[in-house]
């Protein structure tokens, strides 16, 4: 009977627990993206990320912002910080192919010297 009670009382607050907790849709991730980096906000981008558990790299090929990738948007709203660190976290053959899509001289430059390193 004891058992039963604390088995009971572990079920329910595993559910409780299920359902309190909110999940993250592959949408909201993406526009909140897109919103840090069109505002150049380094942190919060950061932030975001870790508390989702998530890596640039990861996430990088399935997130576009107005038709675009997340380093090539960052370009056209010259957004120097996100650019860069998105640039810093991705592996060198992706920024490589990537080098044609950044109009933003400074990120440009800054392909550069990550894929030569």
């Amino acid at each position: 009977m004891k058992n039963l009670l604390v088995v009971t009382f572990i079920a329910a607050l595993s559910l409780t627990a299920t359902v309190i907790s909110p999940k993250a849709s592959a949408t909201n991730i993406a526009q909140t993206m897109c919103d840090y980096v069109a505002a150049d906000d380094k942190q919060r981008l950061r932030s975001f990320l870790k508390t989702n558990k998530l890596k640039i790299r990861s996430v990088f090929d399935g997130i576009q912002c107005n038709g675009m990738n997340l380093v090539a948007f960052a370009a056209q709203q010259n957004a120097t910080s996100t650019g860069e660190l998105m640039i810093s976290k991705l592996p060198k053959k992706t920024v490589a192919d990537l080098l044609a899509s950044i109009t933003s001289s400074e990120l440009a430059s800054f392909a550069e010297k990550r894929v030569n390193s």
